[in-house]
């Protein structure tokens, strides 16, 4: 095993080493990649000092930091003793972590070099270390296992196209599954894909998936009811939203609006993109399409005359509102769908009950869309003349837009109690069972 660890620990050096150039002309560009790096190559993460039993949790990014605000809100709850830190892998969301949860500790994973992570575990000697969806490090699930912690995979999901590559190191696979005492998985499919890979069948539990959990149904809650105030959104307004857009995405949304606009002048466009660093290259867009804008970042500075105007488009420049702002939305296109990304989350709008849309390409969330296709609760838009098609119907027949959104709101409803059902599993294992504390 400290072979593999020593092999391991080369590979990622190499690959470092060769995309080092890319790594700085990002960091110069972009802005990523310029913090952390004594928590990542050093394992320097904050000493715990407490010796109440502690939960690792581990959120790669933007997303599955948003799915640990139900996760943390159960586990208050039902264990009050216990201590949760939270560790995160991107910029975004570090950024995220710290301004969601600000009264935990949240520091950047070790990458996944023998000394880091094991650096990592010394400072804060967890009790369970729990990976978010699939996060398969073999040195850093080794060191928490060194260090006497349990392991636990938590929302995991394991696509077509991963489970196919996985399925090529399937000897290797093997030996990091078996390490791990829980694997709570959205579906039996994820289920039965893992046990193929080699995981042990005690270890597997379906618990449906948690992103229904973190969405809200209730329209009326104080967030959206503040950006629905700053945007100047009347009661007669129609909200067409496109949120976690990628490039081309922002362009057909603003086609629609364009093409509707004069005709339903109640008509207001909010655009979300995914990535911050695009949000200036989506404010030219605007620009040059000659239409009245305003950025989120501005709203509390502009005046009551101009506000409504300007907020007729809306640009969202911030990072974490995207909830908050499903809530004004009656009509929905769900990004990263039309190009090669395979789509973004679509629950949050469907919990709202808005007439949701989105892109062919949306392979990461394939089960979701199913289950949503097969209750007729959303509508799927292949290109831009799609979607100007789909906004427009919304439109003209309320009332089919209104039962589109029902459907996706009940069927939502319907989906709830999979966080429940995870933190159960989480205080079944022995470091909390056999009263280690």
């Amino acid at each position: 095993m400290r072979a593999t660890g020593l092999l391991l620990n080369a590979i990622y050096l190499l690959l470092i080493v060769v995309g080092l150039p890319w790594f700085a002309w990002v960091a110069w560009r972009k802005g990523k990649y310029r913090e952390g790096y004594g928590e990542k190559l050093l394992g320097r993460a904050p000493r715990r000092v407490s010796d109440r039993p502690c939960l690792w949790l581990h959120a790669v990014s933007v997303g599955e930091v948003n799915l640990l605000a139900p996760l943390l809100r159960v586990i208050a709850r039902q264990c009050p003793d216990c201590e949760c830190v939270i560790s995160t892998t991107t910029h975004t969301g570090m950024k995220l972590a710290r301004k969601k949860y600000p009264e935990y500790t949240v520091f950047y994973c070790p990458l996944d070099f023998t000394w880091a992570v094991a650096a990592a575990m010394r400072r804060v000697r967890p009790d369970v270390l729990v990976l978010t969806e699939l996060e398969l490090w073999p040195n850093l699930i080794r060191a928490a296992r060194r260090h006497g912690a349990r392991v636990a995979i938590i929302n995991g999901r394991l696509s077509e196209h991963s489970f196919r590559g996985y399925r090529r190191i399937r000897f290797l696979l093997r030996r990091v599954l078996r390490q791990i005492d829980l694997i709570a998985v959205q579906d039996a499919t994820y289920a039965e894909r893992f046990l193929a890979l080699g995981a042990r069948p005690e270890t597997v539990q379906t618990t449906g998936s948690m992103k229904y959990d973190g969405a809200r149904t209730d329209r009326n809650n104080p967030a959206t009811r503040r950006m629905a105030e700053l945007a100047g959104f009347g009661p007669d307004d129609v909200v067409f939203l496109a949120g976690s857009t990628q490039e081309g995405e922002e362009a057909a949304a603003l086609e629609a609006f364009s093409q509707l606009a004069q005709r339903f002048s109640r008509l207001r466009l909010i655009l979300v993109p995914r990535h911050p660093e695009r949000f200036d290259a989506v404010g030219r867009l605007l620009d040059q399409s000659g239409v009245a804008w305003v950025r989120r970042s501005h709203l509390p500075d502009a005046s009551a005359d101009s506000g409504e105007a300007a907020a007729r488009v809306l640009l969202v420049d911030t990072v974490g509102e995207l909830g908050a702002w499903w809530g004004t939305a009656h009509i929905a296109f769900v990004g990263g769908s039309l190009g090669s990304r395979g789509g973004q989350n679509m629950i949050e709008p469907a919990a709202y009950g808005a007439a949701v849309s989105f892109g062919p390409n949306t392979r990461n969330f394939r089960d979701i869309v199913a289950s949503l296709l097969a209750c007729d609760a959303a509508v799927v838009v292949a290109n831009r003349d799609e979607l100007t098609a789909f906004v427009r119907r919304c439109l003209e027949d309320r009332n089919w837009a209104e039962q589109l959104g029902r459907r996706a709101q009940e069927h939502v409803r319907r989906q709830l109690g999979a966080t429940e059902r995870t933190v159960e599993l989480l205080l079944r294992l022995p470091a909390f069972a056999e009263g280690d504390h």
